[in-house]
């Protein structure tokens, strides 16, 4: 192999200064398209879809600022001796098309005919470049590719189109696309006529450059005010959501309740009420409907009205249940809901307790904590599901709990969930605490577990004072 002389025999100090400052603009030009190339590219790989067309822009950006570069006679001078260099030079100028005209079609430039025929001609600029490659520069390739080019680009202009023909952005886009084809154009026809005319191509290629870029910018500016209205909307959304959540358990001499609701959201599928609530009653519902986000959050105001509609049958928590089903089955577009709902009732110091498709209630008592367990199949997914009711015996100074699974499923970085038996250790450390803190005791707990919000959190805490 031959080794590469830095410089050609007899070049002068003059002589690469006077190349270097000839060169400094073209170089200079050739290093701001080549990166511009290179952040579009960066763009398309972060992007999740697959985007053709800043593909193609990137490509075709990368290779015709390295062309540009590598046809300085600065590079010329640095290259000097190594043969595979004049051949890379010179495939250059068949290589730069293929990406080019890829571009102008994922854009939408070219029609089912003019597509047919570019195609071809990018299959011929292919063997245009393996041709020098392999055998070395030739007039006759260049002349051929400026003819094709020249071809191409006319075809370009005559092309009518018709999508998009109200689209500003496409329409900016589409000048500078075709001021970039009628600079590319008369290089091609000076070059094939061999007139000795200042290479004006890059300047077209500057424009197009400049019209992307405010387009770019239209539709970010687009993007950050739909953002804006979206976030707005979204605060609405979570305004409305909490306004249908029970600020407070009103006040009783027989139950003291806390609720803590932790959207992952700006608006959740979690839901609490208080169906029922006097001195010696209460009737507490927990749920969650499947997905997060919007629709989660739409179907939880459905089952807010359901449990309304129930609170004829409060003192049951099957009947409750089963009405809510009726209610909501066919209305939640395949989306389904777990809830939990417990009767107290401080004069005959009993609970009663039902459930469908939900995590058990925790009870509290004397040091123990344990599992009251009653579920029939989740809301809003069978007509024919039916429910049953547990009753137990209410001891003055019990806790109990209601919570939703983003509880039990907060995951730490090892990917462990919080779980039953750390919920239950954490209820019971509260013992000594007021409900409204042994609520916020078991958040900050679950939180601080877990690596990140994946889910809602909601608990609902009460403490029953005694009989009448």
């Amino acid at each position: 192999m031959l080794a590469m002389q830095v410089t050609p025999p007899g070049l002068t100090a003059d002589q690469v200064l006077s190349a270097l400052k000839s060169d400094a603009f073209s170089t200079f030009l050739g290093v701001a398209i080549a990166t511009t190339g290179l952040v579009a590219a960066a763009f398309a790989a972060l992007r999740r879809k697959r985007a053709s067309l800043l593909v193609y822009f990137s490509a075709f950006a990368i290779l015709y600022g390295v062309r540009m570069c590598i046809q300085t006679t600065t590079a010329y001078y640095i290259f000097y001796g190594w043969h595979a260099f004049s051949r890379i030079r010179w495939a250059m100028n068949y290589i730069v098309p293929i990406p080019a005209f890829l571009f102008f079609d994922a854009a939408g430039f070219l029609r089912r005919k003019a597509r047919l025929a570019t195609y071809a001609l990018l299959a011929f600029f292919g063997l245009l470049a393996v041709a020098t490659l392999i055998t070395g520069p030739s007039n006759v390739y260049q002349q051929t590719n400026n003819v094709l080019v020249i071809g191409a680009l006319v075809l370009l202009f005559t092309e009518p189109i018709h999508d998009h023909s109200v689209d500003p952005d496409f329409i900016i886009a589409r000048r500078g696309l075709l001021v970039f084809a009628a600079f590319a154009l008369f290089a091609n026809i000076s070059d094939t006529m061999r007139l000795r005319l200042p290479n004006v191509e890059p300047i077209g290629f500057v424009v197009l450059l400049a019209c992307l870029g405010y387009v770019a910018a239209r539709q970010a500016l687009r993007r950050d005010q739909q953002l804006a209205e979206i976030s707005k909307e979204l605060e609405v959304a979570r305004r409305i959501q909490l306004s249908i959540l029970p600020s407070e358990f009103p006040a009783s001499g027989k139950f003291r309740v806390a609720a803590r609701y932790v959207p992952m959201t700006s608006v959740a599928g979690d839901f609490y009420d208080f169906v029922l609530a006097d001195d010696a009653r209460a009737g507490l519902l927990i749920a969650d409907v499947s997905g997060h986000g919007v629709p989660a959050a739409l179907i939880a105001s459905m089952v807010k009205l359901a449990a309304t509609s129930q609170r004829t049958q409060a003192s049951d928590p099957a009947a409750l249940l089963s009405g809510m089903n009726a209610a909501l089955h066919g209305n939640t577009q395949s989306q389904f809901v777990t809830a939990a709902y417990v009767y107290l009732d401080a004069q005959r110091e009993e609970l009663r307790y039902s459930a469908a498709g939900h995590p058990p209630m925790l009870l509290l008592r004397n040091g123990t904590v344990s599992e009251i367990v009653e579920n029939g199949l989740i809301l809003a997914a069978f007509d024919f599901a039916s429910y049953e009711s547990k009753t137990h015996r209410l001891h003055p100074k019990d806790r109990l709990l209601l919570y939703t699974d983003g509880i039990l499923e907060a995951a730490n970085g090892a990917g462990e969930f919080f779980g039953a038996e750390r919920l239950s250790q954490v209820l019971l450390e509260s013992a000594t605490v007021s409900a409204r803190e042994a609520a916020d005791q078991i958040i900050r707990a679950v939180r601080g577990w877990a690596s990140t919000q994946n889910d809602d959190l909601t608990v609902l805490v009460c403490d029953y004072a005694g009989a009448v």
